[in-house]
């Protein structure tokens, strides 16, 4: 089969391997249709982030019809239309039988290889998976739109953390995929002041077109603009979807006292943390891991056209094409959001 494989640092050949083969009766062979670039990826790209150490097959928001089940796949045949959570939790250590599958103590992230493990991933033709982690797509969502049901799941579990009530007012910091749809999914759940904060113009013009109150350019006097939204307080709930520690910091300015701070990115291993700031007003800080059951929720949303995922996709390729994207993205390339591989 044909695959994209990054073999190198920021390099990337597209090259013909083995078709991955079932190894286990709860396992079934995924003929993948699309899958689409994540932040993560492009970010792993150059080993920064000791997340994706080559050779590696990447990619793990994707979608396909199973080609092939094994002996023990009691509720998926072959034909079915499916995406796939992009953790494989284990099923049996102490937090899958709590049902926080996000944090198995054996996960393994496809897409991914680290010191710990290495899981191919889903810039290929086929990829095998566990039965447990699958999902049927429904009718009115094709395959383009299918690869990005884990991202718009991973929004979706960071609003079930943050306690949000239905007047409060929310800060979003940063408005790359995943603040874009955690606002379409706040706009669902509040009737408060949704804020969002970000460096590009042209991303906080997406914003507001869907469904953000008042859209802020990043600057040194940021705090104070938040507040004389909010009644000279703050926020009442913050998103921090970037991962660095100046969005932190701002997201923590942006609060008011006794706010809630849910952080989703975390491109840098390791911030400076304003703990004064934190303890003197009472702030909650609540991370968000992955996604923990919220599959069918978002699928749902996709399939009721209550998320709009249009004006995020920026291009289409075929998966021939990926060094190419890749590089445009990690170039930050102006107007390029989310690229989605034909496969």
């Amino acid at each position: 089969m044909k695959a994209l494989m990054l073999d190198g640092i920021k390099h990337f050949s597209y090259v013909d391997v083995p078709v991955p083969v079932i190894s286990a009766p709860d396992q079934v062979l995924i003929q993948l249709k699309a899958a689409a670039i994540c932040g993560s990826d492009v970010h792993g790209m150059d080993g920064s982030t000791g997340r994706r150490i080559p050779p590696i097959i990447m990619g793990h928001e994707a979608a396909g019809v199973i080609a092939a089940v094994g002996s023990a796949v009691k509720y998926f045949t072959p034909g079915d239309r499916v995406t796939f959570d992009s953790t494989i939790s284990c099923g049996r250590c102490f937090y899958c039988q709590r049902g926080e599958v996000n944090l198995c103590d054996n996960r393994r992230v496809v897409g991914v290889s680290c010191q710990e493990y290495k899981q191919d991933g889903a810039f290929a033709e086929y990829i095998v998976v566990p039965e447990r982690v699958l999902y049927k797509l429904p009718e009115q969502v094709d395959f383009i739109h299918g690869a990005l049901a884990e991202p718009v799941a991973v929004a979706a579990h960071a609003l079930s953390l943050a306690q949000l009530s239905p007047g409060d007012s929310v800060l979003i910091v940063g408005t790359g995929l995943i603040g874009l749809i955690l606002l379409q999914l706040l706009r669902l759940h509040t009737s408060g002041t949704i804020i969002a904060v970000d460096i590009d113009e042209k991303r906080l013009e997406l914003a507001k077109g869907l469904g953000a109150d008042r859209v802020l350019l990043s600057n040194n006097n940021i705090g104070e603009q938040i507040r004389s939204l909010t009644g000279g307080r703050g926020a009442d709930k913050a998103f921090e979807v970037v991962g660095t520690e100046k969005t932190v910091g701002t997201a923590i300015e942006g609060l008011r006292k006794g706010g809630r701070l849910t952080l989703v990115g975390n491109v840098s291993p390791f911030i400076n943390l304003p703990l004064q700031a934190v303890v003197t007003r009472q702030l909650d800080l609540q991370g968000s891991c992955a996604i923990s059951g919220e599959y069918p929720l978002a699928l749902q949303l996709m399939a009721d056209k209550k998320i709009d995922l249009s004006p995020i996709i920026s291009a289409v390729a075929p998966l021939k094409e990926g060094a190419a994207w890749f590089e445009r993205l990690y170039n930050r390339e102006a107007g390029l959001l989310k690229v989605v591989l034909e496969i």
